[in-house]
């Protein structure tokens, strides 16, 4: 028998039959799933200093599960020092199992690492069913160790969902177990 993640398992068994109960659905494909997760840094810094953009791939990779890439600049900024073309940040976009797989340690261990924890405020939906918020340092996923890492970075955080409202959304993001403050 192949590994299927926790929090998939739980997706099938008990979150879709309570959303679809929840929302009156009347097909379970109206049930909102989570389709990706994607994670994105910006280093501003990044045009003074080139390894910066290989630490930052390399730290991403680590606790994202999956190779991240590069970013580049689509045009020439001079008040930034900034040419088309320089690497300035790095992501990754996370599916299927590895996307669960995050999502379970982002719940369970990296958030509550957080300094002054207290949930994550729900002002970050875009009305169609997407969620973003941000991390201010990188070190609080347990995979990174903290003598190798040069810059203390923040990143965003995406997850983008099926539902058609911030409510369904919400209410997704929730029964996942989700931390939102009150």
């Amino acid at each position: 028998m192949s590994y299927v993640p926790r929090l998939r398992t739980r997706y099938q068994e008990e979150i879709a039959p309570s959303l679809m109960k929840r929302f009156e659905y009347t097909s379970s494909m109206q049930v909102p799933r989570i389709t990706k997760i994607c994670l994105n840094q910006g280093l501003g810094k990044a045009t003074a200093d080139k390894k910066l953009i290989d630490a930052a791939v390399e730290e991403m990779t680590l606790f994202s599960g999956q190779k991240a890439v590069p970013t580049m600049s689509t045009k020439d900024i001079s008040n930034f020092k900034l040419r088309k073309g320089v690497a300035i940040g790095a992501k990754v976009t996370l599916r299927g199992d590895r996307m669960f797989e995050f999502l379970d340690r982002l719940i369970a261990v990296a958030l509550p690492r957080t300094r002054d924890f207290r949930g994550v405020k729900s002002s970050g939906f875009d009305g169609r069913g997407n969620f973003t918020f941000g991390v201010k340092e990188q070190i609080i996923f347990p995979e990174i160790d903290l003598d190798k890492v040069k810059a203390l970075n923040g990143l965003d955080i995406t997850f983008v969902t099926t539902a058609k409202t911030n409510e369904e959304a919400k209410a997704l993001l929730e029964e996942f177990g989700f931390p939102f403050t009150k």
